[in-house]
């Protein structure tokens, strides 16, 4: 697999990897990247995505060679993981095939439980649909769903213009029928699950799935924000990521999850 990721800032400094949602690339972390330049930073594209579009998307597929990639910088560092949406779906996974390797994780709005017949539904859905992703309204109406402002929207725009429809398709279904591995409980991680308040029952209820699979998570509720809070209140989601990687006490705003 050839798998894009961009490394910066600096290198022997713990290890921050930031893995984007569907349907964006690596660019979503422009804000978390500038902010974290302390760090060493990497950021793939998924496969199927951005400069790794020409590879086919799976999500095991994607967790193991990700695995691989952290596993070669490594070299005994702290090891951050933060992901959104597919992207914490992704890390999920590499938390359950590794117990150990992960210090501390960020999941951002992380969907786990089935959508019933997702995979007879997505096939005709995506086929019927596919020609909006070509239209530029079409396009802005899901950026401001998705908090991509203007300056984003053109990268976003081009990106899925040219996203093939089967591997649009591919991605869905991965998403909507992904659960959490039995191993994830092995996770020796400090784990933090965040959603939106604005968002669907479906993401809150994630959050409780995830929480009874680990006893080193905490959960919390994002206030005034739907999907996507690293774009729409990237300074609050900043101060939320370096409170839980350096064990500093979180910022208000935040309404904790009872398990």
């Amino acid at each position: 697999m050839k798998l894009y990721y961009k490394e910066s800032g600096n290198t022997e400094a713990s290890l921050i990897v930031f893995l984007h949602g569907g349907g964006v690339s690596g660019w979503m972390w422009e804000k978390q990247i500038e902010y974290f330049n302390d760090y060493h930073c990497l950021v793939p594209d998924l496969p199927g995505h951005g400069l790794s579009s020409s590879t086919d998307f799976s999500i095991n597929d994607c967790a193991e060679e990700i695995l691989s990639l952290i596993l070669t910088k490594v070299q005994g560092k702290k090891v951050i993981l933060i992901g959104f949406s597919l992207g914490a779906q992704v890390a999920i996974k590499i938390l359950s095939m590794n117990p150990d390797i992960v210090d501390y994780s960020i999941l951002n709005s992380a969907l786990v439980r089935p959508i019933p017949l997702a995979n007879k539904i997505i096939k005709p859905t995506i086929r019927l649909t596919y020609r909006l992703t070509k239209n530029r309204t079409f396009s802005k109406i899901q950026a401001k769903q998705l908090y991509i402002g203007k300056q984003m929207f053109e990268t976003y725009y081009k990106e899925t213009y040219n996203m093939n429809l089967n591997t649009l398709i591919k991605i869905l279904e991965e998403n909507m029928s992904f659960s959490i591995p039995k191993d994830f409980s092995m996770s020796k991680s400090k784990i933090l699950i965040t959603v939106g308040e604005k968002e669907k029952k479906i993401m809150k209820k994630s959050v409780l799935d995830i929480l009874d699979k680990t006893s080193n998570g905490k959960g919390i509720i994002i206030q005034k924000v739907g999907h996507g809070v690293s774009l729409a209140q990237p300074e609050l989601f900043n101060k939320i990521v370096d409170a839980w990687i350096n064990d500093k006490e979180l910022p208000s705003r935040l309404t904790p999850v009872k398990r």
